[in-house]
C-alpha cells in the first residue's frame, strides 16, 4: 500500500511543479500594461510560487 502512497505523492508533486512552472511563465508573457497588467503579473507569480512550494513539499514526504 505503501507504493501507492508514494506514487500518488509524486503524481501531485508533478503536477504541482508543472502548474507552478507555468504559471511562472505566463506571469511573464503578459503584453497588457498599467495596473491590470501587473495584477496578472502578481496574480501568476502567486499561483507559480505555491506550485512550486506545494511540490517541494510533495518531494520532502517522500523522502
Amino acid at each position: 500500500m505503501s507504493e501507492w502512497m508514494g506514487a500518488l505523492g509524486f503524481g501531485i508533486g508533478l503536477l504541482a511543479f508543472v502548474l507552478g512552472m507555468t504559471s511562472i511563465i505566463m506571469g511573464f508573457m503578459g503584453s497588457d500594461s498599467g495596473a491590470k497588467g501587473m495584477q496578472h503579473k502578481i496574480e501568476y507569480g502567486f499561483f507559480g510560487v505555491s506550485g512550486l512550494v506545494v511540490c517541494l513539499l510533495m518531494g520532502y514526504a517522500l523522502a
